[in-house]
């Protein structure tokens, strides 16, 4: 999980921000990671609080990311993965398991918090065909551009993206989907888009209450339905099974219908 900074107060690229809740280290301490601070936790636990569920929902979100990398190399035969809010490192990381899988593929990590970018740097040491790269998803041209990104992706070749656990920290006010666009433009035929986002369909309160816990963090939560999220990915094709609860994408056991997972994710393909 990202973290985007938030519209008035962007954190320096020099600084970390420990004034405030951040969406990556509350997304860590979810896992049951140390990388945090004491107002990511007490932010969290409240969060916990209204939505109990979440530290289930968070595993299978990792799970879900695991299972499409694995799809994205294995069976797409891709090679570049732009992996954009990548949050603090969680093994396996991306890299590794791709790399269990092709060897030579290439990963940019993307992130706007300092504080990931130092121990996502730290993990890779001496790794040459994987690199960490600070910028913001609201900034999608000088994301592209970013002469590491380049270095590693070659745009002229399939790419899978991957905006897991992100795009929901996107306002409306942000232009979600023009970022979006401006992205899947960029990516030629053959490409593949992994996306997960929070939802509020599957609990009868709506989960707003626990959304709101994120407007005191650095980047709101904005939970949207199936319908809006299915929006994201443009005209590329959503392989089977489409848009589903990430318990229920391509799992390798039964999923569990309890307690509801609030998160949808998908995998679709360019056409070309």
């Amino acid at each position: 999980m990202t973290s985007l900074g938030s519209g008035g107060s962007r954190v320096r690229p020099d600084g970390i921000d420990t004034s405030r809740p951040h969406p990556a280290r509350m997304y860590d301490y979810f896992l049951g990671g140390k990388d945090n601070y004491e107002v990511d936790q007490a932010a969290a636990e409240k969060f916990i609080t209204k939505a109990p569920e979440v530290r289930e929902g968070v595993r299978a979100n990792r799970d879900f990311l695991i299972r499409a990398v694995r799809h994205v190399v294995g069976e797409c035969g891709i090679r570049q993965i732009l992996d954009v809010g990548t949050g603090l490192p969680t093994e396996p990381n991306v890299h590794q398991v791709a790399h269990a899988l092709a060897p030579e593929t290439r990963v940019a990590y993307v992130d706007n918090d300092p504080i990931v970018s130092t121990h996502s740097m730290a993990l890779l040491d001496g790794t040459d065909n994987t690199a960490v790269v600070l910028a913001d998803l609201r900034e999608p041209q000088e994301l592209l551009a970013h002469p590491e990104v380049r270095r590693l992706i070659d745009f002229d070749r399939p790419v899978a993206l991957l905006l897991v656990a992100v795009v929901h920290f996107l306002a409306d006010s942000d232009d979600p989907d023009g970022i979006l666009a401006t992205l899947r433009d960029a990516l030629p035929a053959g490409s593949c888009l992994v996306l997960s986002h929070a939802t509020g369909d599957v609990h009868a309160d709506g989960r707003a209450d626990a959304a709101a816990v994120y407007n005191e963090a650095t980047a709101p939560l904005t939970l949207r339905s199936h319908e809006r999220i299915a929006q994201f990915f443009g005209d590329f094709t959503l392989v089977d099974p489409g848009l589903v609860r990430v318990t229920h994408w391509r799992p390798e056991e039964p999923p569990r219908d309890a307690p509801p997972i609030g998160i949808y994710g998908g995998v679709a393909r360019k056409a070309g």
